[in-house]
């Protein structure tokens, strides 16, 4: 194979790299594999769904009948009754007219942003939404310009400072943002969007089943004012593949012109199944948000009174702002050593000198682990 170098520009973007571990390779609960247990506070399986068993039984019968794959796009072998299912209970639960199902919500936000947004456009987003939507922007050709992280005047100053052009405006927040635990105020941004009469799209990946009505998400109570909102069923509900929820019009247009839900293998019936089974769940145990809410608080005051260290977050997700990257990759090790699975956020997913440990608060950690890990986190120098 031909040695390809890599210029000297982009290395320095990939020096981070080098300094932290390969990535994780967790194993199965075999007790014969396993070399040492950890206790997860990184991932983003809020509720323990993914090892649900009646989760698991809904995927585990579709796959015998239906096989583990879709084996193509919706438009050719790949649509099944599951899928039809899952987006009619979703549209009737969030109150749209409209869902579509991706394999990812890395895809879901890009077709979303194209959908709504081409280079006769102006994107006004949110300092930190994610890099799909980001990359969505590049895709779709419009102008990118950011505001500062839930600053309502600066969002508002923007919106004013291109309202009178002839293109249109498209705003990108998310309702919950992951490295920051931070809070959108939808409400208020809503408002804004409407005043101004610009079209809003809400990435609900962190959100839903854990905040707003019911575990609806926060662009529930504002739908009206909503142009479109994006989930995951990676998170909370512990499957995998993700949605888009619109109007029955953009549905229908994203279904004749987006590739990226035309020209991609279907959700497999597996994910789907477990997707749908976890939604019930959701709905049935209201105050599982709640209950999540109300424990990260805990986690949070604790932690607090026990290091030095700023900790950000109004949510299930709580950031240790340690500053340099050797500092946290150290503390993730420390961590590590003491039975706990914690990673260090480093540049460039973090700005430099704000690396960080980030903890996701799950419904199975009890306050005996909170106390073992105080503990721990005091012991670190």
């Amino acid at each position: 194979m031909n040695k390809v170098k890599i210029p000297k520009n982009r290395l320095r973007k990939l020096e981070t790299f080098t300094l932290g571990h390969k990535p994780y390779e967790l194993q199965s609960l075999n007790p014969e594999k396993v070399k040492k247990n950890l206790i997860d506070l990184c991932s983003n399986d809020y509720f323990g769904l993914s090892r649900d068993n009646d989760v698991l039984k809904a995927s585990y019968e579709i796959s015998l009948s239906e096989g583990l794959g879709s084996g193509g796009s919706r438009f050719i072998t790949g649509s099944r009754p599951i899928h039809q299912l899952l987006e009619t209970q979703l549209a009737e639960w969030l109150n749209q007219e409209k869902v579509l199902l991706f394999p990812s919500g890395f895809q879901a936000n890009i077709a979303a942003v194209q959908s709504l947004a081409d280079r006769n456009s102006i994107v006004i987003a949110d300092k930190l939404i994610h890099n799909s939507l980001l990359v969505g922007v590049k895709a779709s050709g419009s102008k990118l310009v950011r505001f500062v992280h839930n600053d309502l005047k600066d969002l508002e100053n923007k919106i004013l400072k291109f309202n009178s052009t002839q293109k249109s405006i498209l705003i990108i927040v998310e309702s919950l943002y992951s490295m920051e635990g931070s809070i959108a105020p939808l409400k208020e941004i809503a408002g804004i969007c409407k005043k101004y009469n610009v079209k809003l799209l809400v990435d609900e990946a962190h959100a839903l089943g854990i905040l707003g009505h019911e575990g609806k998400g926060l662009s529930f109570d504002v739908s009206d004012e909503i142009t479109m909102l994006t989930g995951t069923f990676g998170k909370s509900f512990g499957s995998g593949g993700a949605f888009i929820a619109c109007n029955s019009i953009i549905g229908e247009y994203l279904i004749q012109t987006s590739g990226a839900f035309r020209y991609t293998t279907a959700l497999s019936p597996a994910l789907s199944a477990g997707a749908l089974k976890s939604l019930q769940k959701i709905k049935n145990n209201k105050k599982w948000g709640i209950d999540l809410l109300i424990s990260s608080e805990k986690w949070k005051k604790e932690i607090i009174r026990n290091i030095s260290y700023p900790v950000k977050g109004d949510s299930q997700i709580l950031s240790i702002i340690v500053g340099q990257e050797k500092k946290a990759i150290l503390l993730q090790k420390h961590l590590e050593k003491n039975g706990f699975l914690a990673i260090a956020i480093r540049p460039p997913t973090v700005p430099v000198n704000k690396s960080r440990i980030r903890l996701t608060i799950r419904r199975d950690l009890n306050l005996e682990i909170l106390e073992n890990f105080t503990s721990v986190l005091k012991a670190f120098k």
